[in-house]
């Protein structure tokens, strides 16, 4: 018998899809702050490996919102989930937004 995934297929919004108040809700946590601006600096990582300070239950609740905003894009490997920033579509859709939030965001105290 095939096994089968047990993982909900992973859905992302078509860029003409992404909202912006979706995006600015999305970021406005400082922990998916921290996702981000990760991301901004690698072009995928895996799932587990974030440097932030979170229950995995909790981080896939993070991964959901970024992904259901239009931030980011998931893909499974084998047993890993890859995860990536859709900065060239945000920044198609919303020229300079997500520079000005991560330049804005790295002038915190959060971001140190």
């Amino acid at each position: 018998m095939a096994r089968t995934s047990r993982r909900a297929a992973l859905t992302h919004p078509e860029p003409e899809e992404i909202d912006l108040f979706d995006v600015l809700h999305a970021l406005s946590d400082p922990t998916r702050m921290t996702i981000v601006r990760t991301l901004s600096t690698e072009p995928e990582r895996a799932c587990g490996t974030f440097p932030v300070d979170v229950a995995p239950s909790t981080l896939s609740h993070h991964f959901k919102v970024l992904r259901e905003a239009g931030l980011i894009h998931q893909r499974e490997e084998a047993n890993r989930r890859l995860t990536a920033l859709r900065a060239a579509e945000l920044d198609a859709r919303f020229p300079g937004l997500l520079a000005a939030v991560l330049a804005a965001y790295d002038r915190t105290p959060e971001a140190r």
